[in-house]
C-alpha cells in the first residue's frame, strides 16, 4: 500500500512538471527565510481548474530573498538589457551608479567602455561622451545641480576626479593633492609624502561642495573640491585618518550626501558613519551584522540601502540591506536568486520605474565586483 501511494504522487509531480529539487529546494530555503510560492497552493488549483503548464508552475515558484516589505526577486529581462557590445568588459565592472531625480535617468561606468546612461525605464543603455578618460574606472559617481545647472562627478581611482556635464563634456580634471591645499595637517602632511597615493573611491555632493572619499590609501579620508569662476579644485576642509576613534576611518570607501548630513560607508569597520558637512562625527548606524563589509549608502522610499562586499558566513552571496538609519528591516541575498557569478558586490542603487497605471515599482540595481556582474533585482512586497 505505500508503495503503490509513493508511486501515485511520484505520478500526480511528473504530470504536472514539478522537480522533484523545486520541493526540495522549497523546504530547505522555508528553514533558511529564503521564500517560494506554495507547491500545495499550486496543485490545489490545478485540482480546481484543471491542469497548469510546467513553466506557469516554475514562474509561480520563482526564487526570491528577503523579510518583510522588502523581499525581492530577480529581474532576468532588465538585467538582459546590458548592452550586448559591452558584455566583454562586464566582469570588469567595480563602479556604481546615481541617478538624475528629476528625469529618472541613471548613470554608470563600465571600465574599457565608458560611461553610460540607463533610461528611465531601465530598458535602453548609451554610452556618453568621446574622452578616452571615461573609459577609465569609475569607482563612484553622483549626479548634482549646482548653479541651476546639471553635472556628472566620478572619482577614478589612482588617477582623478572629474566633473562633466550630462553630454560627457569633461569640465575639470581634479587631481592628487600635493600637500598644501586643506586646513587639515593629517591630510597635508599625508600628500606632501612622496609614498602617498591617490585612492579616491567615491564622490557625492551637497550645498556646493563635492565630498570625495579617499579610503584605498593609507591617507584614509574625506576631502572636498569647490568651484570658483567654473573650474572645480580642492577645497580647505578635509578630516578623518586611518584609525578606530569617532571620525577616524578604516577604507571611507563610499560617500553619500542625506538630508544635510554626510555618510560615510566605513568599509573594514563595517560601518556607516554620520558627519555634519563641516565633517563634525555625528553617529554611527545600529544593527549592521558583524563582519559586513559595509561598501556604500544609498536612500528610497524613506530606507537606506546598503550592501557588503562579501558573504558572512554560509551566505551565497554579499549581503544587501534595508534599514531605516536605526534598525536592520530586511536582508537581502542576492546569491539565493541564482543569478549567476554574482558573489561579490561593490553597490546597489534603488530605482523606481513607473508602471502603466501610474504606480511605482522598486527595483534595486546590483552592481558586482570581482568576477563582475550587474543585475536587476524587483520588490515582491
Amino acid at each position: 500500500m505505500i508503495k503503490r501511494t509513493t508511486l501515485t504522487v511520484l505520478l500526480i509531480i511528473s504530470f504536472f512538471g514539478i522537480p522533484c529539487t523545486l520541493i526540495a529546494q522549497t523546504a530547505h530555503d522555508d528553514h533558511d527565510h529564503t521564500h517560494h510560492a506554495d507547491e500545495h497552493a499550486v496543485l490545489a488549483h490545478n485540482h480546481e481548474h484543471g491542469s497548469m503548464q510546467s513553466d506557469q508552475i516554475a514562474r509561480q515558484a520563482k526564487l526570491v530573498t528577503g523579510q518583510g516589505d522588502f523581499i525581492f526577486s530577480w529581474d532576468q529581462e532588465l538585467t538582459a538589457a546590458f548592452p550586448k557590445d559591452a558584455h566583454e568588459f562586464e566582469t570588469g565592472m567595480h563602479g556604481g551608479f546615481n541617478e538624475d531625480p528629476e528625469t529618472g535617468i541613471v548613470y554608470t561606468g563600465i571600465p574599457g567602455y565608458g560611461l553610460c546612461s540607463i533610461s528611465p525605464d531601465l530598458t535602453t543603455w548609451t554610452t556618453l561622451g568621446t574622452d578616452k578618460r571615461l573609459k577609465d574606472n569609475i569607482h563612484g559617481i553622483v549626479f548634482f545641480i549646482h548653479k541651476g545647472v546639471k553635472y556628472l562627478a566620478v572619482a577614478q581611482e589612482d588617477k582623478r576626479v572629474l566633473v562633466l556635464t550630462l553630454d560627457g563634456k569633461i569640465v575639470s580634471e581634479i587631481l592628487k593633492p600635493t600637500g598644501t591645499e586643506f586646513k587639515f595637517a593629517v591630510a597635508n602632511e599625508f600628500f606632501a609624502s612622496e609614498d602617498s597615493n591617490f585612492g579616491v573611491t567615491d564622490v557625492t555632493y551637497l550645498k556646493g561642495t563635492i565630498y570625495v572619499a579617499h579610503g584605498y590609501s593609507k591617507g584614509d579620508f574625506v576631502m572636498t573640491i569647490k568651484e570658483k569662476g567654473g573650474v572645480w579644485s580642492w577645497g580647505k576642509l578635509a578630516w578623518g585618518g586611518k584609525g578606530d576613534n569617532p571620525g577616524q576611518f578604516k577604507t571611507a570607501h563610499g560617500v553619500y550626501a542625506h538630508d544635510n548630513h554626510i555618510l560615510v560607508a566605513n568599509r573594514a569597520a563595517g560601518q556607516v558613519v554620520k558627519f555634519t558637512t563641516k565633517g563634525k562625527f555625528v553617529k554611527t548606524f545600529n544593527d549592521i551584522p558583524e563582519g559586513s563589509l559595509v561598501c556604500n549608502v544609498s536612500y528610497k522610499s524613506e530606507h537606506f540601502f546598503l550592501n557588503a562586499l562579501s558573504a558572512i558566513g554560509e551566505q551565497k552571496s554579499a549581503p544587501i540591506y534595508a534599514h531605516t538609519g536605526e534598525k536592520l528591516i530586511s536582508t537581502i541575498i542576492p546569491g539565493d536568486l541564482d543569478i549567476p557569478i554574482l558573489t561579490n558586490i561593490h553597490q546597489v542603487w534603488p530605482h523606481f520605474v513607473e508602471t502603466e497605471n501610474g504606480s511605482k515599482q522598486l527595483y534595486l540595481l546590483v552592481h558586482g565586483w570581482n568576477k563582475g556582474k550587474f543585475a536587476v533585482l524587483k520588490l515582491e512586497k
